[in-house]
This record gives C-alpha cells, sequence and structure tokens, in this order.
C-alpha cells in the first residue's frame, strides 16, 4: 500500500485496470480536496457537491472498466472535466424544471436578460475566468488558500473557518485580506482579466 502511494496516477489507471481495485481508491483521496472544492465552489451545497463527486468517480470508474480512458493528459484534469458535465447538467435540469407563468403580468417576464441563455462565448469567459481563478488559489501560501477555499468554496463562516483553524477570527480575516491582495497581485503580474464580460 505504502509503495502504491508514490506510484503516478497513470500507472494507478493502469493498475486498477488490471484488476487492482485498491488502486481507484488512492486516486480519489488523492484529487478529492481539489474535485470537491470546485464541486463545492459551483454548486454551494454540500450535499449536492458530495452527489456529483460520486456520480463523478463512478464515471471515471465504469469507463476506465470499459477501457474507454485513453491516456492524453493529466488523470485530474479529465477527472474534473467530467465533475464539470455533471455540474452543467445539474444545472440545465433545474433550468427546464422551472416553470414560470407569464399570465398574471402586465409586461413580458421572459423579455429579460436574467432569463436570456449565456452565449457560447460567454460561458467561455466563465470557463475561463474560473479557471485562471483556481489556478491563482493554488500559488497562495497555504493559509491563506485554505481560507480562501474554506469561504468560498465550502461557504464557510469565518468563525467556522477560524473554528477549523485552530485562529481566531481576526486571523481568519486577516488571512483572506492578505489572499485577495495576493490574488490581485498575481492576477496583474500574469496580466489575467478576472472580469466575467
Amino acid at each position: 500500500m505504502e509503495k502504491q502511494l508514490v506510484l503516478s496516477d497513470e500507472q494507478l489507471v493502469k493498475d486498477f485496470v488490471a484488476g487492482d481495485s485498491g488502486s481507484i481508491d488512492i486516486l480519489i483521496e488523492r484529487h478529492k480536496a481539489k474535485i470537491f472544492s470546485y464541486i463545492v465552489m459551483c454548486v454551494k451545497q454540500q450535499e449536492l457537491a458530495e452527489d456529483i463527486f460520486q456520480e463523478a468517480f463512478i464515471r471515471v470508474i465504469r469507463t476506465l472498466k470499459n477501457g474507454r480512458y485513453s491516456d492524453s493528459g493529466k488523470f485530474s484534469s479529465w477527472v474534473m472535466r467530467i465533475a464539470h458535465n455533471l455540474i452543467i447538467d445539474y444545472y440545465r435540469k433545474q433550468k427546464n424544471q422551472s416553470v414560470i407563468s407569464n399570465d398574471n403580468y402586465e409586461y413580458d417576464l421572459f423579455n429579460s436578460t436574467q432569463f436570456s441563455d449565456k452565449s457560447v462565448e460567454e460561458q467561455m469567459v466563465t470557463d475561463q475566468v474560473l479557471s485562471e481563478v483556481s489556478m491563482l488559489v493554488n500559488l497562495l501560501p497555504d493559509n491563506q488558500r485554505e481560507v480562501v477555499v474554506m469561504r468560498h468554496y465550502r461557504d464557510l463562516s469565518f468563525k467556522e473557518i477560524a473554528e477549523e483553524t485552530n485562529v481566531s477570527i481576526n486571523t481568519a480575516l486577516g488571512r483572506m485580506r492578505y489572499a485577495l491582495m495576493n490574488l490581485r497581485r498575481l492576477a496583474e503580474e500574469r496580466n489575467i482579466s478576472l472580469t466575467m464580460s
């Protein structure tokens, strides 16, 4: 088991396909925090995030067992794409299930930008910004990254963050302040625009 922990993702995938079921457990544990944090950041609901995370790895296992995984890049990026697609599927289903009647209003409710679909370009910009924010967050010092993930990806209050990290609320707030300053600086240094338009 200890030997497996140092194996590359690609080797663990090969081992799993060859019949070593323990390899998938190591892969899940290795990438759980990053993928789960991303899902929580997108859906803002712990239980829903857990469901999507489980569904993502069910699909991973199914694809690997069916021999349809092509080793064309990073395993974690592939799983992240699966999770991202599941999130989009969830929001599409939600959108299709929401029915609003226009009969009781004098003006046309549906003639509003809030009901219009994002164009492909707008969705691409949104995806790009989210990807760049995630990359910048990963560049932060550990204690600042931890606070950002807890606050924005896990939706914890500063009181909860302080309790979970064993620091005062002021320290947690200070770390967030420095994290935001560092994110702005990192974005400027890399000439990254973090606006959706």
